[in-house]
């Protein structure tokens, strides 16, 4: 059974990200074991001196190491991911690497129509930095707008064409998964490339 790490991409209590990823879990839940992580409690990244992470940045990125791959749900805010999911990735950028090679699924909820979709090419963007490395599966966006009335009482999603979507890109990104652990041939050096990217040269 595969072993997938959740990531909620915002700090928000009340975030329909949280359900979709809790969802999710539940709906998949005879084909991997998802753990949903949340980030609202990490700190500000500020860039120590000393390089020190975290410990719950450290504990993220140990369950991250040891997954097949990641799901992170992301809202938009301002045509971009939030400030705290930049913030998470950015402590899981420095020092540590979690995600260099790591299979990803992006997905995304929002209020409006548009189901995150900018956010979702942000994100993208991000994963692609020389400090992330992460595979991120193609064309496979999940854009759930109007999310306030996409749930039931019980958190499931109560639209069976969007059940269906669902269904088919994660058994896309099961095969995704299995497909990258066989293309790991170079997985090494991309781990040197990104632990000896320069921190003084480049902006954060």
């Amino acid at each position: 059974m595969k072993k997938i790490i959740g990531i909620v991409g915002t700090n928000s209590d009340q975030s329909t990200n949280r359900t979709l990823l809790q969802f999710i879990a539940k709906h998949f839940g005879d084909q991997a074991e998802i753990e949903v992580l949340e980030i609202k409690d990490l700190p500000m990244f500020d860039k120590p001196a000393n390089m020190e992470v975290p410990e719950l940045a450290k504990e993220m990125a140990k369950k991250i190491e040891e997954a097949d791959g990641v799901i992170i749900s992301t809202p938009e805010y301002d045509h971009a991911v939030t400030a705290s999911l930049m913030n998470a990735l950015s402590w899981l950028s420095y020092g540590i690497y979690p995600f260099v090679d790591k299979p990803v699924m992006i997905t995304g909820a929002s209020y409006g129509t548009l189901g995150s979709s900018r956010a979702q090419a942000h994100l993208r963007q991000i994963l692609n930095a020389p400090e992330l490395k992460a595979r991120i599966m193609p064309s496979s966006e999940f854009l759930l707008g109007h999310s306030l009335q996409a749930f039931d009482e019980e958190g499931n999603l109560k639209n069976a064409d969007q059940v269906k979507q669902l269904d088919g890109l994660f058994a896309d990104f099961v095969l995704f998964m299995d497909i990258m652990k066989q293309l790991n041939h170079a997985h090494a050096e991309n781990l040197k490339a990104a632990q000896n990217f320069s921190w003084e040269n480049n902006e954060r």
